[in-house]
């Protein structure tokens, strides 16, 4: 049993030694690593959105061209590869499949802005009738897609 010492005119316990709080359990929530957490999640979701838009490997032209300002709608992206297939986001689809898709993608879509994205081993020819399939099936807002660093018109490099 612990001893009694009387200092002061009050009584002090010497021995045991009494929590905060009379031993009842800490009820309060240690956010800290609830943060630390989230934080790291978010450097982790922010490293790999970008790389999720569209994931057919082409090589793009390089142009001097900036980057278009981007809108609150997932862009919608038509791909042509080196060797000439149609792809919609990353689903292959036929030539002739090509205009019927669009309209039907147009009616659920609000904007009429599509990117086109094109290998650099691709003619004029199939890109400009890729282009005009695209204004039939009512996207007037064509975006080519490039990679920025090109040479200018003056051969400079940027």
């Amino acid at each position: 049993m612990a001893r009694i010492q009387q200092i002061g005119g009050r009584q002090r316990g010497l021995g045991r030694s009494r929590r905060r709080g009379g031993g009842r359990p800490m009820s309060e929530i240690n956010v800290t690593p609830f943060v630390d957490v989230m934080l790291v999640l978010l450097i982790i979701f922010m490293v790999a959105a970008p790389l999720l838009t569209v994931g057919v490997p082409i090589d793009l032209p390089k142009t001097a061209a900036t980057a278009l300002p981007s809108d609150s709608e997932e862009p919608l992206t038509i791909t042509i590869t080196s060797s000439g297939e149609l792809q919609i986001q990353t689903t292959p689809t036929p030539r002739e499949e090509l205009i019927p898709k669009l309209r039907a993608i147009a009616t659920e879509r609000e904007g009429r802005r599509i990117f086109l994205r094109a290998d650099g081993a691709v003619s004029y020819k199939d890109v400009m009738e890729v282009m005009g399939a695209l204004n039939a099936s009512g996207f007037s807002n064509v975006g080519l897609v490039t990679d920025t660093g090109g040479p200018t018109l003056d051969q400079s490099e940027q």
